[in-house]
């Protein structure tokens, strides 16, 4: 795994997560945009977890964070394409526009695919929290993959 994160001035401030994870581009899109299977892995509350997978289809779900907090998401599908790309709009309280986070994914063989997560921040704060939700998003589809490969 590696992470890279880059701030700029003019564009806001941005970080890059990349994983490389053995399973394919399909099952990986699978474990993302199926509501069962993403509420498993995402860290979300039973029962919460909508998604209308394709442009400006809507998503939500409810976050259960590690000392127990729910924490409710919301937003939009803005771009897909089937076993590559998302970009999704994510409702922020108090923003007047979306938050974005496009997922991409790469596939280097048969089982070996990287996943890349980007996003662009206003603040470096901002920043910090969405690059550890999104650490936090990685490191439970690696074990949902990784228990899934073993059943």
């Amino acid at each position: 795994m590696s992470t890279e994160q880059t701030t700029a001035a003019e564009n806001g401030f941005s970080y890059t997560l990349t994983r490389t994870l053995d399973a394919s581009a399909a099952r990986i899109w699978q474990a993302w945009t199926t509501p069962d299977q993403y509420a498993q892995w995402a860290h979300a509350a039973p029962g919460t977890v909508e998604l209308d997978v394709r442009p400006g289809g809507s998503w939500k779900s409810t976050m259960l964070t590690p000392d127990g907090t729910e924490v409710p998401l919301t937003g939009t599908y803005q771009q897909v394409t089937e076993n590559r790309h998302l970009t999704i709009g994510m409702d922020v309280p108090g923003r007047p526009d979306p938050a974005t986070m496009t997922m991409e994914l790469t596939e280097e063989g048969p089982r070996n695919t990287v996943i890349t997560l980007r996003q662009t921040c206003d603040t470096a704060e901002e920043r910090d929290m969405a690059e550890q939700g999104s650490g936090m998003l990685l490191d439970g589809l690696t074990a949902f993959l990784s228990d899934g490969a073993k059943a």
